[in-house]
């Protein structure tokens, strides 16, 4: 790590903890779980027969936007927060702890993006997110690549403007977001662009998904017209690699708080839950597991503040270590996952336990922008070369 060695507690101080605990009453209070199953679990039928999309809480969002969540990734001369990164990973962490139905995730991943443009081009698009717009990546090809190279977008100049035509997949909360940051081909140039999702010749498809807590969808650009403005860098390769740490360190705290919910629940159910006139987490089968858990999941969140101050601290190691916590998300958010449908007994495969909620949002989570095996695959190629 640069400097002198990391700082205490990685960094998370007065200013984090507070935001971490203010979140986590807000949404104890505003969408407890009973709540969240009657937005996106009310009807089965609905999802997996009719294929309606899944509700979420306009009237939330805008709260959340008024606190400032939207922002607080955005630096302080856009008008935004310019927080640390340890103290958006605490939030983050709660916003899986609930499995919040949001763009949130979306857009925070957006604004690091956007914040490794060009700033002259970047600020006011930085600006409108930091004011409550939504945004989200798309800048996944259809084979499921998210490297700049492998874009499906190409870009041609017209007069003064860019013409934009292809296609994006696996579009995080398509449906959510005010705007879209894409990738594009132009020659040998690799543009980062923004585009408003009201413009005209932009057509989304929405994916059919196991998570219920989010959309996904594919974007089609259809000759879409974007004034030069629009690109925020001509190097999009390198502002992708220089964002990437936070994006998977973001995925991984989400991680962290769904598995986290689902070890609270298990065990509480272990509690109450009574066999052979014994509480569940008498018998060894039971507890033992549960702590294996807590040690995956603890060992995760460790790593996840880790990858969080390297970055704060602008340590070469950051991308590495934001590997790592992705890596150790992913695991801990499987094995927390089967152990917990497991231990709720029969009730636990069924629809009508909360269990599988956070299972579908942490196993959508376990694979977005690379599983354990994709992280550390890549880390030996790092580490080894």
């Amino acid at each position: 790590m640069a400097g002198s060695g990391a700082p205490k507690d990685f960094g998370f101080g007065e200013d984090e903890e507070l935001l971490r605990d203010l979140a986590r009453k807000f949404l104890d209070e505003q969408l407890p779980v009973e709540k969240l199953r009657e937005l996106v679990a009310a009807d089965p039928e609905a999802v997996y027969e009719r294929g309606e999309p899944t509700t979420w809480d306009e009237g939330l969002w805008k709260q959340i936007v008024e606190l400032g969540w939207t922002g607080l990734a955005v630096p302080e001369v856009a008008g935004g927060a310019g927080f640390k990164a340890v103290g958006i990973v605490g939030l983050v962490e709660e916003v899986g702890r609930h499995a919040l139905p949001s763009p949130l995730i979306a857009t925070l991943n957006a604004t690091f993006v956007l914040r490794e443009g060009e700033p002259d081009a970047a600020t006011g698009w930085l600006a409108r997110i930091a004011d409550g717009a939504s945004a989200t990546l798309a800048i996944t090809d259809a084979r499921g690549s998210w490297a700049a190279t492998d874009t499906d977008v190409r870009a041609l100049e017209d007069g003064d403007g860019i013409v934009l035509a292809g296609r994006a997949s696996f579009v995080q909360d398509a449906k959510k977001a005010d705007l879209l940051v894409t990738t594009a081909r132009q020659g040998d140039a690799l543009l980062l662009c923004v585009v408003p999702a009201d413009a005209a010749g932009l057509e989304l498809e929405r994916d059919h998904i196991h998570d219920l807590t989010r959309d996904q969808g594919s974007v089609r650009f259809d000759e879409v017209r974007i004034p030069a403005a629009n690109v925020v860098s001509r190097d999009a390769a390198a502002a992708l690699g220089r964002a990437w740490p936070s994006v998977l360190v973001t995925v991984a705290a989400d991680l962290c708080g769904t598995s986290e919910w689902q070890l609270q629940a298990t065990v509480e159910y272990a509690r109450t839950r009574k066999q052979f006139d014994r509480p569940l987490g008498f018998f060894q089968a039971v507890k033992h597991p549960l702590v294996d858990v807590m040690v995956g999941v603890d060992r995760a969140r460790s790593l996840l503040y880790h990858a969080a101050c390297c970055i704060d601290e602008g340590s070469e190691d950051a991308e590495a270590a934001a590997r790592m916590a992705k890596s150790a998300a992913s695991d801990a958010g499987a094995y927390a996952s089967d152990r917990s449908v497991q231990l709720h007994g029969g009730i636990g495969f069924t629809w009508e336990s909360d269990v599988h909620i956070f299972f579908k949002r942490s196993l959508h989570n376990q694979t977005l922008y690379g599983d354990g095996t994709h992280q550390r695959r890549l880390l030996a190629d790092r580490l080894l070369a």
